[in-house]
């Protein structure tokens, strides 16, 4: 049967009242109400949209016609966790909803409107601009008001004005002078809203407070939490013995909480970059010459109020440029983003491996669920959750590093859709981080299983007495450990054998004697106190 020449609809199939073969489009429209703008129009229903079965007459394929109640249909699926495209805003929407007020398209909306009306401040201080005299200070509470009072409602007025002008910036500037037009000081300047910019000056800006603000208020507090707790692992571990395992076999003792503390050092370090990451932004025109302002105002130096202005916002201005800021600095911090969650996936795996053999036993929740068939599971889900985003993160956050820098000649709009997903990127990390310290608050130190892999490891003490004898000059110490350990059972007993018949000082022998895979653990310990103190003297 060919595709589509089926007739009959399961629930949420094409709203119309009866289907026929026709190709294309069906003539019957549906009348629909947006429930946000009000407005109503009528829908057309392609049939490839449709969720169809196909049935077929045993004596001549003829099609059967179905009638569908309007009940089993929805023309417009209302957005919910249950209805949304993507899962940071459905299934995982309470754990990164912070982010929203940032990183949104409200976000977005909310900074433009917020460096615009900055902008026409900035101009009633420069005295050359005279057509812009100083603000009284009930017009300056009124502008504020604007910013400090911005609202969901305003940004959905920004949007309607948008379907018309089908320009986003613009719909900005159209949304402040229908504002202030009945402010008669501020009315007298309207057309001094968005004076000599090109949209990428107010975009850039924006983007670089959004940034800022969502990583310095929602995603370095996070990520501090994460550092903290496993520092904190660190510290109480500090003195708990654990074999090594380099090439996934048997190695030198070292202590659970040493092999922490390099995770949250690794960490600490990573966060600190994208601390320090300089968020620049450009307000130069159209190409970066300015080019207007020069032609409006020759007398002024408009380079120098440029920085000004985009200092007085709190970023760091970029002086050469074209019609964009070429978004190296994002490049920088994505990438240092990276970094710190590819360090966070060698945490996750590592401590996956280790509840897998037991190392760590996980803390069970009345009423959850390890595995759907085997009732004995629980499994750690909330590093694997993590792994799994991080992966997703690092995809985004490498294609906005990889592309963001390169644009053809003065500009190309790619950047422009490819930065709505700025906190896609960020979203799925700020996720991973969350689930990785819930995973963290539900470990348990197996201390039995760690001391019996310990007890069945004394071959591990071969370097030690290699080592020591090296030191008294005993002929190919490495070759006669190899020939004792390789291939064979090591005990305490074959080892203990082993040093009272090396030709050593007794006192030597003694501190070798003294060695078990428990207590070779080097100074394990003190670098996991002094890595502790100097993060405590950082914070």
């Amino acid at each position: 049967m060919e595709i589509g020449s089926c007739i009959r609809l399961q629930s949420g199939g094409c709203p119309t009242s009866y289907l026929t073969r026709a190709s294309g489009f069906y003539e019957q429209s549906v009348s629909t109400v947006n429930r946000t703008s009000g407005v109503s129009s009528n829908v057309m229903f392609p049939r490839k949209s449709c969720i169809c079965k196909a049935t077929l007459k045993e004596a001549n394929n003829n099609i059967e016609a179905v009638k569908v109640k309007p009940s089993e249909f929805t023309a417009e699926m209302e957005l919910s966790s249950l209805t949304a495209i993507s899962p940071l805003d459905g299934r995982y929407r309470t754990k990164v909803k912070d982010l929203s007020r940032y990183l949104s398209e409200y976000g977005l909306i909310y900074y433009r409107t917020l460096v615009e009306i900055k902008w026409l401040l900035k101009l009633s201080q420069i005295p050359e601009v005279s057509e812009v005299p100083s603000f009284s200070k009930e017009a300056e509470t009124k502008l504020q008001g604007l910013i400090d009072g911005f609202s969901e409602a305003d940004a959905i007025q920004v949007k309607n004005i948008e379907k018309i002008t089908n320009h986003d910036v613009k719909a900005v500037e159209y949304f402040l002078k229908t504002k202030c037009q009945e402010d008669p000081e501020i009315a007298k300047v309207l057309e001094f809203f968005h004076f000599g910019c090109t949209s990428e000056d107010i975009n850039n800006l924006a983007h670089g407070l959004m940034l800022k603000e969502a990583v310095n208020s929602v995603i370095l507090p996070v990520m501090d939490d994460l550092v903290t707790a496993i520092y904190t692992m660190a510290k109480a571990n500090a003195h708990v013995p654990m074999l090594s395992r380099t090439h996934g076999q048997p190695a030198s003792p070292t202590t659970l909480g040493k092999e922490m503390v390099i995770f949250a050092e690794r960490l600490s370090r990573e966060r600190r970059d994208i601390s320090q990451v300089e968020i620049l932004g450009k307000f130069a025109g159209a190409v970066g010459n300015y080019n207007a302002h020069a032609a409006a105002y020759a007398d002024v130096n408009w380079p120098q109020v440029a920085e000004q202005f985009v200092n007085s916002l709190g970023l760091s201005f970029n002086s050469y440029v074209t019609q964009i800021e070429p978004h190296d600095y994002m490049a920088k911090l994505f990438h240092s983003f990276i970094r710190f969650n590819n360090i966070l996936l060698d945490f996750d795996k590592d401590i996956w491996g280790y509840i897998s053999v037991g190392y760590f036993k996980q803390v069970t929740k009345a009423g959850e669920i390890g595995s759907s068939t085997m009732p004995h599971k629980v499994n750690p889900i909330d590093f694997e959750n993590s792994e799994g985003n991080l992966g997703i993160a690092n995809a985004l956050l490498d294609h906005l590093s990889m592309k963001l820098p390169i644009s053809r000649w003065q500009r190309d709009l790619t950047d422009s859709t490819v930065l709505r997903n700025i906190g896609v990127g960020l979203g799925y990390s700020l996720l991973a981080y969350k689930s990785a310290l819930v995973g963290i608050g539900k470990l348990q130190v197996n201390e039995a299983a760690l001391n019996k892999d310990l007890d069945n490891s004394w071959e591990v003490l071969a370097e030690p007495i290699q080592t020591v004898m090296r030191r008294y000059a005993v002929e190919e110490p490495y070759e006669k450990l190899k020939e004792l350990t390789r291939g064979k059972a090591v005990n305490k007993e074959s080892i203990t054998e082993f040093i009272n018949g090396l030709e050593i000082p007794v006192e030597a022998k003694k501190e070798l004697l003294k060695l078990t895979p428990h207590n070779y653990v080097g100074v394990a310990a003190q670098l996991v106190e002094e890595a502790c103190l100097r993060a405590n003297a950082r914070a």
